[in-house]
């Protein structure tokens, strides 16, 4: 009788046994989820508004391992010879490029050729799938909605934004106000058109969006510097 019991408690234990493991392993699982999921609060405001333009790259993903930075100084106040035509100068990515300035509010944004977690720190970035200022196409510029695009919701139809670079100065017109979610490519996609896009995440106090603003500028003025061995010929 004893031993019947006995192995009677066996059975109940090992079932018992199969009944918990599930649980313990879930708990388990979920435990390590949670320990995964939690980052310094230094590292969530880096990413909190990071503008989602990577996938617009033209370079590889280890483009940006070992990044170097380069800040140029971008002639802002040229007073030589210009011209509507002239030779574009491509930058590397990681260099700075150009400035956006506007006059509508206290703007002066410097640009980065590529998109990358420093360069977001440090400026605007174009992704490398765009063409560079002043050229065919879509030229499209992102930045952190709480830093250097701070502003831009501000924007209006027909005002005005200049762009400088070291082989020009470019005038754009404000054309559209829009607005998007993060993985519609619409305004981002190459165009036919010239134009100048300029987009950063929508405000939100509840933490990061996925609603993007912005702006489309029309080209409406060209300054190509003239050297005076281009000025001699």
């Amino acid at each position: 009788m004893q031993s019947q019991m006995s192995n009677n408690k066996k059975k109940n234990s090992l079932v018992l046994i199969h009944i918990a493991t599930p649980f313990i392993i879930l708990a388990m699982c979920v435990g390590i989820l949670l320990i995964v999921s939690i980052k310094p609060s230094d590292k969530l405001k880096v990413y909190k508004n990071l503008v989602f333009m990577d996938e617009l790259k033209l370079n590889p993903d280890d483009e940006a391992i070992g990044l170097k930075i380069k800040d140029n100084t971008i002639i802002d106040d040229y007073k030589g010879t210009t011209s509507d035509k002239g030779e574009f100068i491509r930058p590397v990515f990681g260099e700075m490029y150009a400035i956006i300035k506007s006059d509508s509010f206290d703007l002066s944004v410097p640009v980065y050729w590529g998109s990358d977690i420093e360069l977001f720190e440090r400026g605007a970035c174009q992704a490398t799938g765009s063409v560079i200022v002043g050229d065919e196409g879509n030229t499209v510029i992102s930045a952190h909605e709480d830093t250097f695009f701070s502003q831009l919701s501000e924007l209006k139809k027909g005002d005005t934004l200049t762009v400088s670079t070291n082989y020009g100065e470019f005038t754009y017109t404000v054309r559209e106000l829009i607005s998007f979610k993060k993985d519609n490519n619409k305004y981002v996609n190459p165009s036919k058109d010239t134009r100048l896009t300029l987009y950063t995440c929508k405000k939100d106090v509840l933490g990061s969006s996925d609603e993007r603003i912005g702006v489309i500028c029309d080209l409406t003025e060209k300054k190509f510097y003239v050297t005076e061995e281009a000025s001699n010929e």
